[in-house]
């Protein structure tokens, strides 16, 4: 349960060096979410804080918002031809009147470990109206030397990435730059909704003065689960998509991408960032 890094035996062929040996690889094994009882959607995960997983998602999906709306989160057992237990299917039981949406017209079972929106009906089902909105929050304005140093901290945090190669990450800094919180996944998805899976059941909803930092590209779907907790500031390594941009601007979300060194775009929110030249006024 919960292995995070597997054994392979690989050739290796280094110039003109040839040899067998074992390589260390991350996991990688679907998961069943499930919402009182009924199926919700398959991910391809890394095991591991399965429970923040599939409560963060729920986050994303506009299910939840706080902890107490959640009665009880278990791995279902059974699951498995000989009813042993694989610890991949997790069933979320929600507190008494917390209204079960009609998963069916929205979603296929299906998600895979690149894109968790597969399967969404239409583009109105994945703009979810958030009850945690991002605009008018307490975070103070970030300055670029501050962003700057992120992509580094959050690349010293990826413990399993550096015995795999294989991992996403995203991590919660707060507005001083400090690391909170990092989760690693196969699915940069997953990453961010352990990351919220974990503040939710802790009470922390929403996230309203941290940032969020993502090693790789900034598509909607992480644009979308940033605003659904309540996150002001996502910052990405590589590129945002249109959509990603249209629904930061949308939302007041404040969108950095292709952070690099010291270069960066700020692709939405640039009132947040203070600049040298705002100081010079």
């Amino acid at each position: 349960m919960g292995r995070v890094t597997e054994r392979r035996r690989v050739l290796r062929i280094r110039g003109g060096a040839v040899d067998h040996r074992a390589d260390t690889l991350v996991a990688e094994e679907p998961l069943e979410i499930r919402l009182n009882g009924r199926p919700l959607a398959i991910t391809m995960r890394t095991p591991g804080d399965d429970f923040a997983l599939a409560t963060g998602f729920l986050v994303s999906e506009g299910v939840l918002a706080a902890a107490d709306e959640v009665a009880n989160v278990v791995y279902c057992a059974g699951a498995a031809a000989d009813g042993a237990n694989t610890y991949n299917v997790v069933d979320v039981t929600l507190a008494r009147g917390v209204p079960v949406p009609d998963i069916s017209l929205e979603r296929n079972v299906y998600t895979s470990s690149s894109c968790g929106l597969c399967g969404k009906a239409s583009l109105d089902a994945v703009r979810t109206a958030t009850r945690l909105p991002v605009a008018g929050n307490g975070l103070p304005r970030l300055t670029p030397g501050l962003l700057a140093a992120l992509p580094d901290r959050l690349r010293e945090g990826q413990a399993v990435f550096e015995r795999t190669g294989g991992l996403h990450a995203a991590a919660l800094f707060s507005a001083d730059g400090e690391l909170l919180d990092l989760r690693e996944d196969v699915g940069r998805h997953n990453a961010v909704d352990k990351l919220v899976g974990r503040a939710l059941r802790e009470g922390r909803l929403p996230l309203a003065d941290l940032v969020l930092m993502v090693s790789g590209r900034a598509s909607f779907e992480l644009v979308q689960k940033a605003v659904m907790a309540g996150i002001p500031a996502l910052a990405a390594v590589s590129a945002p998509s249109s959509l990603a941009v249209d629904l930061a601007r949308e939302s007041g979300l404040t969108l950095v991408g292709f952070l690099r060194g010291d270069s960066m775009n700020v692709y939405a929110g640039e009132d947040r960032i203070a600049l040298a030249s705002d100081r010079a006024h």
